[in-house]
C-alpha cells in the first residue's frame, strides 16, 4: 500500500534485471524514483513503471539525496560515480551512494574513502534473491555503513528488502559477506549440474532425479531453482552466467589475499569458465550442465 506521507526522491543507476525490480518496489512504497541506464529499453521499462528517466547519473543525483547503484561490476561502479556526468558531480554534500553491485571488499572500502573526499557517504549493500524478490521487496541485503549513513537510508532499505543484515560499520564488510554467499551459490550450482549429469549418464530420468534430491539430504536452493528451470526448458536469463563466474572469481581473489585455500571453490570456478568457453556467455547460469555434456557426452533431454 502506498503511504500518504510524501517521501523523498530516490535515484537509481542501472534498472536492469535487479535494478528494475528495486525501482518497482520503491515506487510501490511511494518513493519518487529517478533512473538512468545506458540501455534505452531498460529506461523505457522503468518509465512505464512510473520512474522518471534522467539524462545522466549526475542528473539522477541532482534530484535525490540517496542514489542506488545496481551496475555489473567495479569498473561500471567507478564510471557511474566518477566518470563524466557521474553521481559525484550531481550529489549534494552529505548525500549517500548505496552500492548494490557485487565487488571486491577492498574496492568497496576504497570507494567509500574516495566518496568521503567529496563529503559523501557510502553504504555497502550487495543484494541476493533474483529479480522477482527484488520487485516484491523480499530479497536479502548484506549491509555495511556508518550509523549516519544507515539512518539516512533506513526507509529506503526497508522498502527494498525484508531480510536486511547489518554486517558492520565499515564499507567492505557487506561485500565480504556477499562473496561468502556467492561462493556457496557457485559451488552449489556446479554441484547441481554435476549430480544431474551423472544421474542422466547412468540412465535415470531428469524429473525423478529432481524430485528425489529435493526430498532428500542432497537438496539445495540452487539445485531446486536451476535444475527446475533447466528441466522445464525455461530459456529466460534470470541469472547471467558471467555474473556468478565473476563473483566466484572475486571470492578466490579475496582468499588469495588472505592466503586461504578454496579448493572446492576453485574447482567450481573452472566449471563456470569451461561453460563460458563453450559459448554460453549470453545464457543463464543453469547452463553449467552443458559443460558436463561436452566433457562426457551425456545426452540431455
Amino acid at each position: 500500500m502506498t503511504s500518504s506521507i510524501k517521501l523523498p526522491p530516490v535515484g537509481l543507476i542501472g534498472p536492469g534485471a535487479m535494478g528494475l525490480g528495486i525501482t518497482r518496489a520503491l515506487l510501490r512504497r511511494g518513493f519518487p524514483v529517478h533512473v538512468r541506464d545506458l540501455d534505452p529499453a531498460r529506461n523505457a521499462l522503468a518509465q512505464a513503471a512510473g520512474a522518471v528517466v534522467e539524462s545522466s547519473p549526475a542528473a539522477v543525483a541532482a534530484k535525490a539525496g540517496i542514489v542506488i547503484s545496481v551496475v555489473v561490476d567495479a569498473a561500471q561502479t567507478d564510471e557511474v560515480c566518477f566518470g563524466a556526468d557521474g553521481i559525484v558531480a550531481g550529489l549534494q554534500k552529505g548525500g549517500v551512494v548505496m552500492v548494490c553491485s557485487t565487488v571486491a571488499p577492498t574496492y568497496m572500502s576504497g570507494l567509500a574513502d574516495r566518496l568521503a573526499g567529496h563529503a559523501l557517504l557510502a553504504v555497502d549493500a550487495p543484494i541476493s534473491g533474483g529479480p522477482a524478490r527484488a520487485e516484491s521487496g523480499t530479497m536479502s541485503m548484506m549491509i555495511a555503513g556508518s550509523d549516519e549513513a544507515l539512518e539516512l537510508c533506513a526507509d529506503v532499505l526497508a522498502a527494498m528488502s525484508d531480510k536486511r543484515f547489518v554486517i558492520g560499520p565499515t564499507p567492505g564488510q557487506g561485500s565480504t559477506m556477499k562473496l561468502v554467499n556467492n561462493l556457496l551459490a557457485g559451488i552449489h550450482n556446479a554441484a547441481a549440474a554435476e549430480a544431474m549429469s551423472i544421474g542422466l549418464k547412468a540412465g535415470l530420468d531428469a524429473n525423478t532425479i529432481y524430485d528425489v534430491v529435493m526430498a532428500s539430504s542432497g537438496a539445495s536452493w540452487m539445485f531446486g531453482d536451476r535444475m527446475r528451470r533447466w528441466i522445464d526448458h525455461d530459456d529466460r536469463v534470470a541469472a547471467a552466467l558471467p555474473i556468478l563466474t565473476k563473483d566466484v572469481g572475486l571470492a578466490l581473489e579475496m582468499a588469495k589475499g588472505m592466503q586461504f585455500p578454496l579448493p572446492v571453490g576453485a574447482s567450481a570456478h573452472q566449471v563456470f569458465l569451461g561453460t563460458l568457453a563453450l559459448g554460453h556467455a549470453l545464457d543463464d547460469d543453469n547452463s553449467l550442465i552443458h559443460y558436463y555434456r561436452a566433457m562426457t557426452g551425456v545426452e540431455l533431454p
